[in-house]
Parts: C-alpha cells; structure tokens; sequence
C-alpha cells in the first residue's frame, strides 16, 4: 500500500529539476503543434516516442549493458526483460501482421534479407555496442538524461551510418538470400509458438548455465506515487511498455519501431549542408531515402520518434533530479565514443537495422534475420567485451 503524500514527501523524495522539465515541456509542446500541421499519425508517434523514452530512461533498459551483465556477472535480469518484451511484442503483433492492415492501411514487419554483409554489420554493431556503451536505444536516453559522452557517441553513430550507406551498394553484392517471414512461410499459428517456445529455451538454458535474476523484475519497496513517478522502475514494467509501444508504432505508422534509419537521415542531411551531392549517391538519388533526404526532418516517422525518446528521457531525468552532465570527459572515453558510435552506425546499416529495427522489432514480425542479427551481435558483443578489458589494462 503506498504511503500518503505529504509535503515533505514532495520536497525530500521527489526533487524535481522544474526548469528542465518546463523546457522539455515547452519544446514538447512546440513540435506538437508543428506535426499537427500535418497527417495525424506524425503527432501521435511524437507522443509514442515520448513514453518509449521515459519507459528506456526509468528502467535504464539498455541492450548493450543487458549482455554485458549476463556475459561477465552471470545477470539475466536485462536479458530475462528483454525475452518477456519480445515475448508480449510477437503476440500483439501476429494478428494485425496476419491480416496484413489495420485501420484502413497496409501493415508490414519489419522483414530483411539475411546475408554475408548483413552478419557482418551485426557483429560490428556488437563490437560497437560494447565499444561505445550503448546501443541504438540506449544511445537516445544516455543523451536525453545528459551523458556529453553519448552526445559524441550519437554524433559518430549518424556519421558511421552515413557511411553505411554510401558503401551499401558494394556490399550488397555479397551472397544473401531474400527476407523470410517465417509467420509468412510455416503459417502464424506455427511460427509464434514456435518462437515462444525458443525464448523460453534460452531463458531455461541461460539458467542451466549459471544465469540469475539480480535486479528487480517487478514493483518491490516502493512506498509512495512519487518513487513510482520518478523512478527507477523495474524491469517487467519497461519491458511490458516497450512492447505496447512498439505495436501502436505498428499500428499508427504501419511498420515497426526503428531507429538508426534516422541516424543515417541526419547525417545526410548535414553532408548536403557542406555541399555533398546526393546525385552521386545510388542509394540518396532516388526511392524512399531521396524522397527522405528532401523532406523535412518532421515529416520523417523515424527521426520523430528519435526526438521524442531524447526529450522523454531528459523529462524522466529532470523528475529523478538527475540532469547533472559532465563535460569533462577523458581522451580514451572520448576515443572509445568515436570508435564505438562508428561502428555501431556503419554495422546498422549493413545489418538492416540495429537492436531495435533488426532484433526487436525483426522477431516479433517472425523475421528469420531478426534471429540471425541477435547470434551475430551477442558474439559481436563478446568480442567487445574482450577488447575493452584489453583497452582498459
């Protein structure tokens, strides 16, 4: 039962940065109104991409520390949320995929080819998550609750993704067969059981092997509305949130959350400012990414989405009291931000996508590359783990 809330209570156990939190709010606000000028599924993604970034910020659910917890300490907490959030993901998504639409336009999951280049991208991007300390997810709420460090990750993650894709072109012509949906090829009713029944088995081994639950999974000790409001919350509760966010992402958009497809945007975007010439480019000259590449950045579903995580993270920051950036940052951490966001952002975009696009959002569409990307990026991410503790000697 939560305890009453007083004004002590309100003073002591939540101390809320009123200043950041009005900015965050005002901004908010002023984006709002400029997407409303616009289709309504633009404002209503904002809004989704808000929750997923106080969802990320309050549970600290990053990839990228999930495995290196389960990989050095034995601790699948960030692991165990993470099957559950597939689990919940693949089950809402089934149906509406199944039937192909959803109110009154085509729905897709989010299905690639699966290939040499592809492999290869998620082992960089392993190697990156590690290298760099974060992920394409964990990326966004490091820099919306003030981490300087992941400001110059991100900077680096759009251009490596820049890069990606002016290099794509060559390294599609590796060997690679054509995007499977195994919902699609076996039947629904086959390939989601199917892959439940795999999560529970790597769950079960995990545990086999030594794996244990050390964090909170669920509400425990909290004694007032406040510790709820401001954090931190356990992992079920994030998990259970990403999930329904990402299937109103389906819904509302028609596709599936992503993220390091606006990376690669801005980046773009940029490199026009300086003078590059989207015309020699076979990938910015035509189709979605030309069409993109002329458009606002508001008028891009991803980058939207991209947005609002970064200001919902800075509003949980600014609830928890915990907007305190530190500019001073050391030359290796600085080294490794530069080496880690660039071969997340290069590795993303060779793999069609990161721990979002291609692993959370691929398995739940039942997409054969989604559980190819999660093999190649876990060994990805030993490898990184073995080069930081010989960095760090």
């Amino acid at each position: 039962m939560l305890a009453p809330m007083t004004d002590r209570t309100l003073q002591v156990e939540f101390p809320i940065q009123r200043p950041a939190l009005l900015l965050a709010a005002g901004v908010s606000l002023a984006i709002l109104w400029q997407l409303t000028q616009q289709q309504l599924k633009y404002p209503l993604l904002f809004v989704v991409g808000l929750g997923m970034g106080v969802s990320l910020y309050h549970a600290s659910f990053g990839f990228a520390s999930a495995y290196r917890r389960a990989l050095k300490d034995k601790d699948i907490s960030g692991v165990t949320a993470q099957l559950v959030m597939l689990a919940i993901a693949m089950v809402l998504f089934s149906p509406v995929l199944a039937e192909g639409n959803i109110l009154g336009h085509g729905v897709s999951g989010a299905v690639a080819p699966v290939g040499v280049s592809m492999v290869l991208g998620a082992f960089l991007f392993g190697i990156g998550m590690q290298v760099a300390g974060g992920c394409g997810s964990g990326t966004l709420f490091t820099v919306g609750g003030g981490s300087a460090r992941m400001l110059i990750v991100l900077v680096f993650f759009c251009l490596g993704g820049f890069q990606g894709s002016l290099d794509l072109g060559w390294w599609r012509q590796l060997p690679e067969v054509g995007g499977i949906s195994l919902g699609q090829e076996i039947g629904w009713g086959i390939a989601v059981p199917l892959q439940l029944a795999v999560l529970v088995g790597i769950y079960l081994i995990l545990r086999k092997f030594g794996g244990g639950n050390r964090r909170s999974l669920w509400f425990d000790g909290y004694h007032s509305i406040w510790e709820i409001i401001k954090g931190p919350w356990p992992l079920f509760l994030s998990a259970g949130l990403l999930a329904l966010f990402n299937y109103l992402t389906l819904l509302i958009a028609g596709h599936p959350w992503s993220i390091t497809w606006g990376f690669a945007l801005w980046a773009a975007k940029a490199a026009t400012l300086v003078g590059w010439d989207a015309s020699a480019s076979s990938f910015w000259s035509g189709g979605f990414a030309g069409n993109a590449l002329m458009q606002p950045i508001l008028r891009d579903n991803v980058s939207v989405m991209n947005i609002a995580i970064v200001i919902g993270a800075f509003c949980a920051a600014s609830l928890a009291g915990k907007i305190k950036p530190t500019l001073t940052i050391p030359p290796m951490s600085i080294l490794t931000a530069v080496i880690g966001g660039l071969l997340l952002g290069y590795g993303s975009r060779l793999a069609y996508g990161c721990n979002i696009g291609a692993l959370f959002s691929g398995i739940a569409s039942t997409s054969l590359h989604g559980w190819v990307w999660a093999i190649a990026a876990i060994i990805g991410n030993a490898a990184g783990l073995k080069l930081m503790l010989f960095i760090s000697r």
